[in-house]
């Protein structure tokens, strides 16, 4: 994994082309996988890497991308904004994926 990408697309096409092809969101009891129709909470979770994405001419226009493994062996990718962890996600989740 390199340390830097100059854009989100850019990176989302490398780390899938590394094996992190499973697409993760966000959700009430935790981090789902659509395509595998599960979802995975804080414990189950390793946040191997992050990138931070600031949009050129909308500063509210952030995004963070996490580099996620699962205990189950799954390898994806989760795209949020900067802070929005609104709703009903669990504490133990915004605890793993708040970052210093």
């Amino acid at each position: 994994m390199e340390n830097a990408y100059i854009s989100l697309s850019i990176a989302i096409k490398e780390l899938q082309e590394e094996g992190y092809t499973e697409d993760f969101n966000l959700c009430d009891a935790g981090v789902e996988n659509k395509s595998k129709k599960n979802i995975h909470n804080a414990k189950e979770l390793k946040v191997v890497k992050f990138y931070r994405f600031e949009g050129m001419s909308n500063p509210d226009d952030n995004t963070i991308l996490y580099v996620i493994e699962t205990s189950t062996g799954e390898k994806g990718l989760l795209v949020d904004a900067y802070g929005m962890y609104a709703g009903n996600v669990p504490k133990d989740l915004i605890e793993k994926l708040k970052l210093s």
